[in-house]
């Protein structure tokens, strides 16, 4: 009997050090993530992170305390998941690593911990109360509010206002009896980025309800992401045109002329699509503009660069992904003398040098940025990078005052989607012009 009791406390204590290993790591781990997102600087992410940091913390912990290796398992399967929602293959940023450790870690000190106990068998002990009242009361808080917030947004009614939680639903429901139109346009343009070839491109015009030829309108480019096309925020998407129609119809934004381009020439820059972000401005200023601002009602005078250049304050360049990229390579840093109003969605790959480099120098750098919009999910992937550049951006130009004619949003709840870039574009609308 006393040989049985010694060998089941040394089987114990063993069970002990190998479960407390894999708890001491994930504590650590989860430490320097919450010291991480501080340092980024972004509020809503600091706090999002800090508290999925603490869970895992806290559920570590008992995994360890409570002989319950399993739970190590739930993290290591929460990590994993996290890791891929929040970080990109491709992306400079691997902001998010930590989470493919932390995962590692904890399956391991589930697989082993569990072999343990089987093989010694070690009864499960008693939940820690404490950690796990703590770990419960967290997430429910957090999604909790979030709930709430969401609902409350979902449902508003009234005039549109800007919304961090979710596009009012009476924009998205129903189509407007004051519905806009959305047409084609096939023009002539050139592969720049590569040989220079002459190709035909498509993009896709948005025309508000009522449009007409004797009116001025303020016009959107538009641009989709990586793998997306011309059709894609307007055709693939369509409740985003259906929200347009309804704000126009409600008066809440002025009508106007939106175009969708596509940054892709057929199968040129298929693994440098960086080349294509930055060639754009060619294919913008020579060919797409002059196309679509010679047809339909702007106010440019002329289609041309003197017609542009006058009418810069009517003009305005936003995008996706890729498509955010692509409105800082080509349409901020190469247009600025042709566009006043920007929209960055979960993108931006542009550094202080390529700033510095371009709209701080010659005639750039006396013109004025009516507004620089910038937003991501904090789930996303692109948002360490975009926190970066745009802090980068903030510090060197003293055109842009943050919260005056700036503003940085991080969506609760929001991964690299369109559920995030339509709330963006439903808050950007109602910034510019």
């Amino acid at each position: 009997m006393m040989k049985q009791k010694i060998e089941k406390t040394a089987d114990e204590k063993m069970w002990n050090r190998i479960s407390r290993i894999p708890a001491v790591i994930l504590v650590l781990l989860s430490g320097i993530d919450i010291v991480r997102f501080a340092i980024l600087g972004d509020k809503t992410a600091f706090i999002t992170f800090s508290m999925i940091a603490v869970t895992f913390m806290l559920v570590a912990y008992m995994a360890w305390k409570s002989k319950m290796p399993f739970l190590y398992l739930v993290i290591a399967a929460a990590a994993f998941v996290l890791y891929f929602n929040t970080n990109f293959s491709t992306s400079i940023y691997y902001f998010n690593w930590l989470f493919l450790v932390e995962s590692i870690i904890a399956a391991l000190g589930g697989i082993l911990g569990i072999a343990v106990m089987i093989g010694k068998k070690i009864p499960v002990g008693r939940v820690a109360v404490l950690p796990l009242l703590a770990a419960v009361l967290i997430l429910a808080g957090f999604l909790g509010f979030w709930k709430v917030r969401y609902e409350a947004g979902h449902e508003a009614q009234g005039q549109a206002r800007d919304e961090l939680w979710a596009v009012p639903a009476k924009y998205d429901a129903e189509e407007s009896e004051q519905a806009g139109t959305v047409e084609e346009v096939v023009y002539d343009t050139k592969a720049y980025a590569t040989d220079e070839r002459d190709v035909k491109k498509t993009a896709y015009v948005y025309l508000p309800y009522g449009y007409s030829e004797e009116k001025e309108y303020n016009i959107l480019y538009l641009m989709h992401g990586t793998g997306d096309d011309e059709k894609y925020w307007l055709k693939t998407n369509p409740y985003n045109k259906t929200m347009l129609d309804n704000m126009i119809a409600d008066g809440d934004i002025e009508p106007l002329i939106v175009v969708t381009p596509t940054f892709y020439v057929e199968d040129d820059c298929a693994d440098d699509l960086d080349q294509l972000t930055y060639s754009f401005a060619k294919e913008l200023r020579n060919d797409l503009m002059p196309e679509i601002e010679s047809v339909y009602s702007t106010y440019a005078k002329s289609a041309d660069d003197e017609g542009f250049a006058e009418s810069r304050d009517h003009r305005a360049f936003a995008g996706l992904s890729r498509g955010a990229v692509t409105m800082y390579h080509s349409a901020l840093c190469q247009s600025l003398d042709y566009f006043s109003w920007f929209g960055a969605f979960s993108g931006s790959r542009t550094d202080r040098t390529a700033f510095e480099d371009t709209i701080q120098t010659g005639d750039f750098a006396e013109l004025p940025i009516h507004y620089l919009y910038v937003a991501s999910g904090n789930f996303d992937f692109a948002l360490p990078g975009q926190v970066q550049d745009y802090q980068a951006l903030l510090d060197i130009e003293p055109r842009l005052r943050s919260g005056v004619n700036t503003c940085f949003d991080v969506f609760p709840m929001r991964y690299h989607s369109m559920g995030n870039w339509h709330l963006a574009l439903y808050n950007f609308l109602q910034k510019i012009f």
